[in-house]
């Protein structure tokens, strides 16, 4: 015989509708009614189970039914129920060995029974009805899209348990997915079907309703009264009105109100009416959505209080705020706010700085006695100044790992606030070790040597952010990713630096047809930018290639046929023997223009040139680390047979050499990736020059030819360019650019070469790039070379002298390093002249337009741009006007 709890079910059952609590009141309530003795016969032994006398029994088995999918010993395990252990039935163990089994989530019905009784040996039996089991699911109402990523955040699998934790979470899932796109009504229905294919499992169906998405009428401000209502608004960045256009919705009351506020001379009242109109009837909404989502409006609303702050109203908070809805379904929130009094600055001391005097701190604060209290501000230049130094960057820049300071309002005094800042310089601390983990590409030597900061050394936040900007800098890291972590030892006074990068492929193919001279040419190019030339005899480093020393090897062949073929060579060691950042390169190239003809054609003509470079570029450390200096000499020979295409001069036969030296000095401190920097500065000042060959002989120059004129080509060049990058906002950018050229002689006998000459104007693809020199500058909304001067049989011979002007605004729409996208609008001005008593910076071709960018590593940067150019060029019609330009490798630029 078998014995269950058949009228006290509330000691052995648990549903899934019967809460704990109710489960303890019922079982009281069972007890005042059932007190008399149940009793029953169990095999060869009478046992009494006395409800209103709980007696203690030893337990000798139990056993687990009905599951199909657990394991019957976890089970056992999670009830809490050993073998051998007392009970005392009914009482507290029962109840809590159910209590856990329910807390799994598993199940639907539990029940605990007597299977046998042996005088005070009891044999208990874990009745288990398990929940049943997804067999898949589906939804209803949404885009394939949508569905996906739903799929992707909810991470369901086959023989998950349909418990109603897993519903819930389902339909939270749901709503918020749908919420953070200012959908606040939408409706989910989930029905389980059974899976008639097995048993105790369902078929879940999601049904979504998203409803219209909500979007905010309107926000009212109430309190407010040292910030208008449009300034508030104005700091709200995501939470934006609805645009709206009634221009005439009441009218009638403005014109009363206006005409009541002249008669009263109440001009101020006057426009404050105006505004309040405006405000109401015409609200443009174009960049900014004004859908409603609950966490930008609690990011919003502290930024409320953050612009309180910085205008001294350090006290201000948002003492409630209400969303009401309108019948059409739009929103309106109101923001009660509590602005109360405005503070200022008033003494400031500092206690504990031993290193420097408070005069010196108080100089790096730039806070004065009087000024309004901005805890912002204080926070900034006490701990970290983005845009200037700080205190803790004047510490931590000396070793002082261990610095803190905390400011502390020792006096508020009517409007006024003193503040006694308090300084624990603690030991200054020593760099312990160094790492760097993530390169699994970059040999680690080529990472060292970007390292600024070295075991041995003072630790220093700044040498810190110098080699995240180096390390991202190198091309072959993701700059987003590259991470410093900081690991003091207080015990011993050192620090650890581990930097984590991430490797990105740094290695480029062009692969390009441009316009020019009235032919399509092809170009194909591949840069080998992390290239290892020690390893190419290595065995297994071809991976495709030797790669891993940081070495540059970049070959490029372009061509439009028969008639002209050009390919270059070049090779960049950036740390020449190892132990200095001496850059050193060689470059080889050869080009050939002819006719078409062949070799033994009489009537072949050809133009040659060969061009070899030397160049050394060094690491400055004066006047700061962020100078560079380049030198080179060049060599060039150009030999023209009968070739009369190109050149203003002679017969197109000859000899003509180039040797030339040039220097450029430059500084840049752009950050934090060379693809999109966001700050900094980069400025290059360059001269190239070559002998002054006819200020060392007699010959007389006005009576010579021009092919023995310009036998040996001498001038001096200068360059200069400057650019300047400002994020105005998060992620956007503000780069100012300006560049200038000249072109000068030794001797006005001779005037300026026709070589090395500037073209200026289109999008500085087009072909013959090495013809004679020449410099071909991209601008935009004018066609190529069209902005340059025309001098001889309406022939293009390139100006001496040019400027250009540019102004951008660029936002990344993608930041990855495998494919880096931003656009751009643009404004650009500039002119290429003749004649250097021509020039003028301000008479100048000017353009507008847009533009994207995309930096793909094995392609380097391709640009797409559409620009207009507003000014007609003389004897060129339709040089101007609407243009597409595309560029690569920032030829624009």
């Amino acid at each position: 015989m078998i014995i269950t709890y058949k009228h006290k079910q509330i000691l052995t059952r648990f549903s899934c509708r019967v809460p704990l609590m109710w489960m303890l009141f019922t079982f009281f309530i069972l007890l005042s009614f059932y007190p008399s003795l149940a009793q029953q016969n169990l095999g060869d032994d009478i046992s009494l189970i006395d409800y209103s006398s709980p007696k203690k029994y030893e337990i000798g088995g139990i056993t687990v039914s009905g599951i199909e999918y657990l394991d019957q010993n976890v089970l056992i395990m999670l009830s809490g129920l050993k073998i051998g252990s007392r009970v005392e039935i009914p009482g507290e163990e029962i109840t809590n060995a159910i209590k856990k089994l329910w807390d799994q989530g598993l199940f639907e019905d539990i029940r605990i029974s007597a299977t046998k009784i042996q005088g005070d040996i009891i044999f208990l039996d874990i009745y288990l009805l398990e929940r049943p089991r997804l067999t898949k699911f589906a939804f209803n109402g949404v885009k394939k899209s949508e569905a996906e990523k739903l799929r992707d955040e909810m991470h369901l699998t086959r023989g998950d348990v349909v418990t109603d934790n897993l519903l819930v979470r389902i339909n939270n899932i749901i709503t918020g997915y749908y919420g953070e796109k200012g959908y606040l009504d939408v409706e989910v229905d989930i029905i389980q079907n059974k899976d008639t294919t097995k048993a105790n499992n369902v078929i879940l169906e999601i049904k979504v309703d998203k409803n219209q998405r909500v979007r905010i009428f309107q926000i009212n401000v109430h309190g407010n009264e040292n910030m208008s209502v449009q300034k508030i608004k104005s700091t709200f960045k995501e939470t934006k009105e609805k645009g709206l256009f009634r221009p005439l919705y009441g009218i009638e009351s403005l014109l009363v109100d206006v005409v009541w506020d002249v008669l009263q001379l109440k001009f101020p009242k006057m426009i404050e009416d105006v505004q309040s109109y405006v405000n109401n009837t015409l609200r443009f909404r174009i960049f900014k959505s004004s859908k409603f989502i609950e966490e930008n409006y609690q990011t919003d609303l502290r930024s409320l209080i953050s612009k309180y702050n910085g205008m001294g109203f350090r006290d201000a908070k948002v003492v409630k705020d209400s969303l009401s809805r309108n019948p059409d379904g739009t929103l309106n929130i109101d923001v009660w706010i509590d602005e109360g009094d405005r503070y200022y600055f008033g003494n400031i001391s500092w206690v504990g700085n031993t290193k420097y005097t408070s005069e010196y701190l108080n100089s790096i604060l730039r806070i004065q006695k009087g000024d309004v209290y901005n805890q912002e501000l204080l926070t900034t230049n006490l701990q970290f100044n983005p845009s200037g130094f700080d205190v803790s960057s004047l510490y931590l820049d000396d070793g002082y790992l261990f610095f803190t300071v905390d400011p502390v309002e020792v006096l508020v005094e009517n409007d006024s606030i003193d503040l006694e800042i308090r300084i624990r310089e603690g030991k200054q601390a020593t760099i312990n070790k160094v790492e760097v983990k993530g390169n699994t590409k970059t040999n680690d030597h080529v990472v060292i040597r970007e390292i600024k900061t070295r075991p041995g050394e003072l630790f220093s936040r700044e040498a810190i952010i110098r080699t995240v900007r180096e390390l991202g800098q190198l091309k072959y890291f993701n700059p987003e990713t590259i991470a410093p972590e900081v690991l003091p030892n207080p015990e011993d006074g050192t620090v650890d630096i581990i930097y984590s990068v991430e490797e990105t492929s740094a290695d480029q193919i062009e692969l390009s047809g441009g316009w020019g001279y009235g032919r399509i040419i092809g170009t194909l190019g591949v840069s080998f930018n992390n290239f290892s030339l020690r390893s190419v005899f290595r065995k297994g480093a071809w991976k495709p290639i030797p790669s891993g020393d940081g070495q540059k090897l970049s070959l490029r062949v372009q061509s439009y046929g028969r008639g002209y073929i050009s390919y270059s060579a070049s090779f960049t060691e950036p740390w020449l023997g190892g132990r200095k950042p001496n850059a050193f390169s060689v470059s080889y190239y050869h080009s050939l223009y002819s006719n078409g003809l062949p070799r033994s054609d009489t009537n072949r003509s050809y133009f040659k040139i060969n061009g070899l470079t030397f160049g050394l570029g060094q690491r400055l450390k004066w006047p700061d680390d962020f100078f560079t200096l380049y030198q080179a000499i060049s060599l060039q020979r150009y030999d023209l047979h009968k070739y009369t295409t190109i050149f203003t001069f002679g017969d197109g036969t000859g000899y003509y050499n180039n040797f030339s030296y040039n220097i450029v000095l430059g500084r840049n401190s752009t950050a934090p990736s060379y693809i999109y920097p966001r700050t900094g500065s980069n400025l290059t000042f360059s001269l190239e020059l070559t002998p002054p060959y006819s200020l060392l002989n007699d010959a007389d120059y006005t009576k010579m030819p021009d092919d023995e004129k310009y036998k040996w080509i001498e001038y001096h060049k200068w360059k200069f360019e400057a650019s300047y990058y400002l994020e105005v906002a998060p992620k956007f950018v503000i780069l100012g650019r300006l560049k200038y050229g000249f072109l000068g002689s030794y001797n006005s006998d001779i005037g300026i070469t026709p070589f090395e000459r500037f073209y200026l104007g289109g999008d500085g693809l087009s072909g013959y790039n090495n013809l004679d020199g020449r410099e071909i500058i991209g601008m935009r909304g004018y066609g190529n070379e069209t902005l340059t001067p025309f001098y001889y049989q309406d022939r293009n011979v390139g100006g001496t002298v040019y400027c250009k002007y540019t102004l951008e605004l660029r936002y990344p729409l993608s930041l990855n390093p495998s494919a880096t996208i931003y656009a751009l609008a643009f404004l650009e001005a500039g002119k290429a002249w003749l004649y250097h008593p021509g020039f003028n910076p301000f008479d100048l071709y000017r353009s507008a337009g847009f533009g994207m960018r995309v930096f793909l590593p094995m392609f380097g940067m391709l640009g797409l741009d559409w620009g207009y150019g507003f000014d007609d060029v003389p004897g060129l019609p339709g040089a101007n006007g609407g243009q597409f330009h595309f560029s690569i490798n920032q030829s624009i630029d």
